[in-house]
C-alpha cells in the first residue's frame, strides 16, 4: 500500500496525526487568516498522490475574515459529500501571486482503500512504477 501503515492517505499538512476536530480546524483557519489567506474547499473521491486538482466547493474566501463563515463551508461541503476526502487550501497572495501556503484534509471516508504499486519490466533490468487507487476501481460517485 503507498500509505502509511495506518493506510490512511497522507496528503498535505496534519495527515500522519490524527483527524483534526472542528476546534483544531478553526485554530488553523484563524492561523492562516491572521497570515493574510485566503482559504478555499476542495473534494474528491479519487485522492491518487499526483491528482493535484481537485473540485472546487464553491469559491475561495478572499474577503472573509472569520474562521466560523470558513467552517460554515466545510461543514456545508461535508452534508453535501459526506464520503468524499475533503481539504482546506489557504492561498499566500502577498507577492501578487496566488500559491499555496498551508494544504490539510478536514474530511475522509470511512474506508480507505488505499493504492496498488504496479511493477512492469523494460529494456532490460528496467523497472516502471505505477500507483494505481483501488477507489478507481468503481465508477465517480459509487467509490466509497
Amino acid at each position: 500500500m503507498m500509505t502509511n501503515p495506518t493506510g490512511r492517505i497522507t496528503q498535505g499538512q496534519f495527515s500522519f496525526l490524527p483527524d483534526l476536530t472542528d476546534a483544531e480546524i478553526t485554530l488553523q483557519i484563524e492561523y492562516g487568516l491572521r497570515k493574510g489567506y485566503a482559504w478555499s474547499v476542495e473534494y474528491t473521491d479519487d485522492p491518487h498522490p499526483r491528482n493535484t486538482y481537485w473540485e472546487m466547493f464553491g469559491m475561495p474566501m478572499f474577503d472573509l475574515a472569520d474562521a466560523a463563515g470558513v467552517l460554515l463551508e466545510v461543514n456545508n461541503c461535508r452534508k453535501t459529500f459526506p464520503r468524499h476526502y475533503i481539504r482546506l487550501m489557504a492561498f499566500d497572495s502577498t507577492r501578487n501571486v496566488e500559491s499555496i501556503a498551508m494544504s490539510f484534509i478536514v474530511n475522509r471516508p470511512e474506508n480507505e482503500p488505499g493504492f496498488n504499486l504496479q511493477r512492469q519490466e523494460v529494456n532490460g533490468r528496467s523497472q516502471h512504477y505505477t500507483i494505481h487507487g483501488y477507489a478507481a476501481d468503481k465508477p465517480e460517485g459509487e467509490r466509497y
